[in-house]
């Protein structure tokens, strides 16, 4: 696929929100938002998508494909099933769950099938970096070889370094957006409404009561 092929696949679904006041989930405002949920319900464009991550890592002999969830388990079963078809073996795809202390953990038997794979990890989109980089850390502990980590999109400028040094990095969009805390959001001191339709807004905002 060419970029400006994958660039109209998320503007067909409106998975691109610019000129809102959005609270994102590390807790910074900004004002555009790509709205990875726009996208999953398109079995037929996720599908697309995922085949030209496979593509990418093709050549690499993935054994596995391990995502966070909630989301990022619809991208591990897309990658894994194109992957299996290219390279004509199976080719697992699992996920790591939150923990309570708000880590990762790799259970229900996923943990042995990767262990002493080849893994390729899957995130939908990149901000800070924080919950795929809790991702590495479990999937080395439990003896997986990382080859890399591929996003749909990255949007705060995440490097390799950034998440745990992994050999390679890949997004379909690379997306440099504005981001500012609370205290320092000029949306905030102009008093634009929050966005409470995507992203942390609704959350953001209940917390405001409370307190």
């Amino acid at each position: 696929m060419t970029q400006q092929e994958i660039e109209k696949i998320f503007e067909e679904v409106g998975a691109v929100i610019t000129n809102s006041h959005i609270v994102y989930t590390s807790g910074k405002h900004g004002t555009a938002y790509i709205n990875k949920d726009a996208v999953y319900p398109h079995t037929e464009k996720i599908s697309a998508l995922c085949g030209e991550i496979a593509d990418r890592f093709v050549s690499e002999k993935p054994e596995a494909v391990v995502a966070p969830a909630l989301g990022g388990i619809i991208l591990s079963q897309w990658i894994a099933h194109h992957l299996t078809e290219k390279l004509g073996y199976p080719v697992y795809g699992v996920y790591a769950e939150k923990t309570d202390s708000d880590g990762f953990v790799i259970k229900r038997g996923y943990d042995e099938l990767i262990r002493g794979k080849k893994v390729l990890l899957a995130e939908d989109v990149l901000t800070t970096g924080g919950s795929i980089k809790k991702v590495v850390e479990v999937t080395r502990a439990i003896g997986a070889t990382i080859l890399g980590v591929v996003a749909l999109c990255n949007r705060g400028d995440i490097s390799t370094a950034d998440i745990g040094n992994v050999p390679r990095l890949d997004a379909l969009l690379n997306i440099s957006l504005d981001s500012w805390d609370e205290t320092d959001c000029p949306m905030c001191a102009q008093g634009v409404p929050i966005n409470t339709a995507v992203g942390k807004g609704k959350e953001f905002l209940a917390k405001k009561q409370v307190s």
